[in-house]
């Protein structure tokens, strides 16, 4: 018997080719995109944007794999992969990037990086 954290995790949605979506979009598993979606996008998970995949608006989530185009801001908490047919333009916000040549890369963008609890999950503070 699967638990939910397993069960969110093999959740897939796909916006199919010829599909157009205007609108947000909230899911809680992962998300391939090879149509339109003229809106906001948030998942905690991964997001495929294939070669005749668009969106116009804002994406929110954890790592991203580009193809096709975006028009707008990107947010992620971890790695964006743009390959050599990628579109992008607008405002980056991401932890890490990988950008194949040929790739079109436009944007305002922010590298972060997260702080990561090397003490094996106690958070303690140090004082000087």
């Amino acid at each position: 018997m699967k638990n939910k954290q397993q069960e969110q995790f093999s959740i897939q949605n796909i916006i199919a080719k010829g599909t157009k979506i205007v609108g947000d979009f909230f899911s809680e598993g992962d998300l391939r995109i090879d149509g339109i979606i003229e809106g906001n996008i948030e998942t905690p998970g991964k997001v495929v944007i294939g070669k005749d995949g668009e969106i116009i608006g804002k994406l929110k989530c954890s790592n991203a794999h580009f193809e096709g185009k975006l028009n707008g801001t990107i947010e992620l908490t971890e790695t964006l992969t743009l390959k050599a047919t990628a579109h992008i333009e607008g405002d980056v916000v991401t932890q890490k990037l990988a950008v194949e040549p040929g790739a079109t890369f436009n944007v305002t963008c922010v590298m972060k990086t997260t702080v990561k609890d090397l003490n094996g999950g106690s958070k303690t503070q140090k004082t000087a």
